[in-house]
C-alpha cells in the first residue's frame, strides 16, 4: 500500500475511532484484536521459556517467538487489506472500521477522565480506585497530587504510545504496520520485563518496542507543544524549555518526550521518584513546575490532549491530500 492509500486510511481511522471508539458490546462478544494477540504472546511464551534453559537460549527463543508473532500478525492483517481493497476506494471505509481498533483516542480520554471524575466525587479514595486501572504503581502509596500525577503522565505516555504510534506506522505501512506495531508493543507490555522470567526472553521485544517508538515519541511531543500555543491553560514555551532540558533524562528513551512536554505546558513536575508494587524508582522530575496537581489538572491535561488529537488528524488530513496522485 501506498502513501496515497495508506494516508486517507490514516484519516479515515483517526475520525471512525474519535466518534465510536470500539463498542463495548463488541468486546464483550468476541474481545478486541489487541487482545488476542495477547493470547498468542501467551502461547509463545508458555512454549519456548523455558527456565531451565540458558540465558543466551532464552534470548534466542524471544527473538523466535518475536519473529513468530510478528509473522502470524502480518500476513493476516495483509490478507484482510488485500480483500477489503479488491473493492477499490471503498475498500477503505471497512479497511479503515478495521484499523481504528488498534488506535485508542476515545478509550485513553474515558479511562483519564475517570480519575479526574473520582477524585471531585470520592475523594482520595475515589481517585486510587481509578488511577489503579491505567497505572502499574502502587496506588495506596498515592496521595492526591501523586494520583493526578500518574493520570497525567499515563494520558502523556499513552497518547503516544496508543494513538501517534500506531496512527505513525498505519500511514507508513497501512494495516499491516499498525498490526505489526501492535503487536511489538502488546509484547513489550507483557513480556518485556526485566524479571527472572522475562530478562532474556522478552530482550527483544523491549528492544523493538523502543526503535519503532521513537519516532512517534518525538512527534508526541511537538504535537504537545504546538497545541499549548492554542490552549489559553497551557504554556507553548514552557513545554518547549522543559522538552529540550528534561526529555533525555528519562530512564525511558522515549516516555520523556511526550511526559517533560505535558508537565512544562501545564506548570507541572511530573515522573520523579515512584513506587511500583514495593520497588521505589528515582526517576527524574519532568518539568520544574509544582507537583501539587489536581482533578483540575488532569481536566486541562485532557483539553490538552483534546486539542492535540485534533492537530494530528489535521496533518494526516494534509499529509493524505499532498500524496494524492
Amino acid at each position: 500500500m501506498n502513501l496515497s492509500a495508506s494516508l486517507p486510511l490514516l484519516v479515515l481511522a483517526l475520525a471512525i475511532e474519535a466518534a465510536i471508539g470500539y463498542p463495548q458490546r463488541f468486546y464483550a462478544a468476541i474481545g478486541h484484536p489487541v487482545t488476542w494477540i495477547g493470547r498468542l504472546i501467551g502461547m509463545l511464551d508458555r512454549a519456548l521459556n523455558r527456565e531451565a534453559s540458558s540465558f543466551v537460549t532464552r534470548k534466542a527463543m524471544g527473538v523466535l517467538a518475536l519473529a513468530v508473532l510478528l509473522v502470524v500478525t502480518i500476513s493476516l492483517s495483509a490478507l484482510i487489506q488485500r480483500l477489503c481493497l479488491h473493492f477499490g476506494p471503498l475498500g477503505l471505509v471497512p479497511l479503515a472500521l478495521v484499523a481504528s481498533t488498534l488506535i485508542a483516542q476515545r478509550s485513553l480520554y474515558e479511562h483519564v477522565a475517570r480519575v479526574a471524575e473520582g477524585l471531585e466525587r470520592d475523594g482520595l479514595d475515589g481517585g486510587r480506585k481509578a488511577v489503579s486501572m491505567i497505572v502499574g504503581r502502587n496506588p495506596q502509596t498515592l496521595d492526591e497530587g501523586g494520583v493526578a500525577r500518574a493520570a497525567i503522565e499515563s494520558l502523556a505516555e499513552n497518547f503516544s504510545d496508543g494513538i501517534v504510534a500506531p496512527a505513525f506506522w498505519l500511514g507508513c505501512g497501512g494495516l499491516p504496520g499498525i498490526a505489526a506495531y501492535k503487536a511489538i508493543n502488546t509484547a513489550d507490555s507483557m513480556i518485556g520485563h526485566r524479571t527472572p522470567r522475562h530478562l532474556a526472553f522478552g530482550w527483544a521485544s523491549a528492544r523493538l518496542d523502543d526503535l519503532v517508538n521513537l519516532p512517534a515519541s518525538r512527534l508526541t511531543a511537538l504535537l504537545l507543544v504546538a497545541s499549548a500555543a492554542f490552549d489559553r491553560s497551557a504554556d507553548a514555551g514552557c513545554a518547549w524549555r522543559a522538552l529540550r532540558r528534561d526529555a533525555g533524562k528519562h530512564r525511558s528513551p522515549n516516555a520523556g518526550w511526550p511526559e517533560s512536554a505535558m508537565a512544562g505546558a501545564l506548570g507541572l513536575r511530573l515522573a520523579g521518584p515512584r513506587v511500583y508494587g514495593e520497588t521505589r524508582v528515582e526517576d527524574h522530575w519532568m518539568g520544574d513546575g509544582r507537583a501539587e496537581a489536581n482533578a483540575a489538572d488532569i481536566r486541562r491535561a485532557l483539553a490538552l490532549y483534546k486539542r492535540s488529537c485534533g492537530l494530528l488528524w489535521a496533518l494526516a488530513a494534509v499529509l493524505a491530500a499532498a500524496a494524492l496522485p
